[in-house]
């Protein structure tokens, strides 16, 4: 056994479950591929100031989660703690908001990085699906974010999953809610870091998931009641949009998500079968981070899907997935003749699009029909010298049992009719 493992909080995918982590993936990307999106993947690790701008000092990922180190070039990196900050500085950096075709849509996939108490359902090193629209501010951008992510979903089998929706305003509603909501924080018993945060960002400590913290926000002033007319209106319209594509949500005034930068939607995907850790994917709007890490103004909205809690949630809805097997056949050869003609043949099979593998190792007629069964493999198909002499070889049926000789120049076509 091998005397290293798996770093504290991280986990390995292997075969086969790794196979239910990429039909996540793909069932998650799938709707944005025909909608518009362009993949985009950005380096694992990023100037430790692009999060600490974007994503903000005061919040819990920059001041005590994020892995930030100094190199031997005497560079100040991070591993990325989350996608958003370095999507928008890869599309400024490319100039792609240039291009006269707003907004950039984009959609990416990844492994991000959390200095956290590991549990399950939050580890240290995640994987997410996520995707950014870029360069314009229009209620109906919102809204099909939310729809492609609610589509998603259900077409993995997911229906216990809700929609949390508010709005955090913008920069002309926000400040007065600021001030109404650090005075009523500065009269409560908050220990000093959560005061602290609560004069540099008041709307975090609304996120604080601690009870007695919770507690005393009971009676605390709602942005709801503070929000300006534009961006009420906006709010609206990304209910009715959402509403008539027939997307069932939650208004729910509290939400305030861990990051800094959103402003106005702000949504948030919860799986009650998780336990603490219910939160399975969100997003918003964020109009000001573009400013924020030098660029020009460049209103966007985006969302990140988890593909860790996405896979629990399947799990706690007991919901498997139809996954193909990795093998459609499965090459037995008896003998060194047989040896070389079966290994071309595979070769022709995997030329075709047919997924075909071959019994490697020498071994024999049982070993190698065993290897078959594993491989999950619909045919197999057998040949030794005998067979080789008459220009066949034998197709077995795995699932029926029945087997039947077929001409050796034949095998592709009607492999590939059998399996139509």
């Amino acid at each position: 056994m091998s005397t290293f493992k798996a770093p504290k909080g991280t986990y390995d995918l292997i075969p086969p479950y790794s196979a239910t982590y990429l039909a996540v993936r793909d069932a998650i990307s799938g709707p944005l591929r025909t909608s518009g999106y362009g993949y985009v993947e950005t380096p694992g690790f990023e100037d430790v100031n692009l999060f600490a701008r974007g994503v903000g000092e005061s919040t819990d990922i920059v001041t005590k989660e994020m892995y930030a180190f100094e190199t031997k070039g005497g560079d100040k990196l991070a591993l990325r703690p989350e996608g958003t900050a370095s999507v928008l500085r890869a599309a400024l950096e490319a100039s792609l908001h240039k291009q006269g075709n707003l907004p950039v849509k984009l959609w990416y996939s990844g492994s991000y990085y959390r200095y956290e108490r590991p549990q399950k359902g939050r580890y240290r090193h995640f994987s997410q699906v996520g995707a950014e629209a870029i360069g314009a501010e229009d209620p109906a951008l919102d809204a099909e974010l939310i729809i492609l992510a609610d589509q998603a979903y259900r077409s993995l089998g997911l229906r216990n999953f809700r929609i949390l929706l508010n709005s955090l305003g913008d920069k002309e509603c926000r400040p007065v809610y600021r001030e109404a909501l650090q005075t009523f924080l500065r009269g409560l018993d908050l220990d000093e870091d959560t005061l602290r945060r609560a004069e540099i960002n008041p709307l975090r400590v609304l996120d604080d998931k601690r009870e007695a913290v919770q507690k005393q926000l009971v009676g605390a002033p709602l942005l709801r009641d503070y929000l300006c007319d534009a961006c009420t209106a906006y709010h609206e319209e990304v209910r009715a949009l959402i509403t008539a594509a027939g997307v069932v949500f939650e208004d729910d005034a509290k939400l305030v998500r861990g990051l800094d930068y959103y402003t106005r939607t702000t949504f948030e995907f919860v799986h009650d079968g998780l336990g603490s850790q219910s939160a399975v994917g969100g997003g918003g709007r964020y109009d000001g981070l573009s400013e924020m890490i030098g660029g020009p103004a460049l209103p966007s909205v985006g969302w990140a899907l988890g593909v860790d809690r996405t896979v629990l949630a399947l799990e706690a809805e007991g919901v498997e997935l139809d996954i193909p097997a990795t093998t459609s056949v499965f090459a037995v050869a008896l003998g060194e003749e047989a040896r070389r003609v079966l290994f071309g043949k595979v070769t022709e099979l995997r030329k075709a699009g047919i997924a075909a593998d071959f019994s490697f190792g020498g071994k024999g007629l049982k070993g190698s029909m065993k290897d078959a069964n594993r491989s999950g493999a619909r045919f197999a198909i057998v040949a030794g010298e005998r067979d080789l002499a008459e220009g066949v070889v034998q197709l077995k049926d795995m699932q029926a049992g029945e087997q039947e000789p077929v001409a050796l120049d034949a095998l592709v076509d009607t492999v590939r009719a059998k399996l139509a």
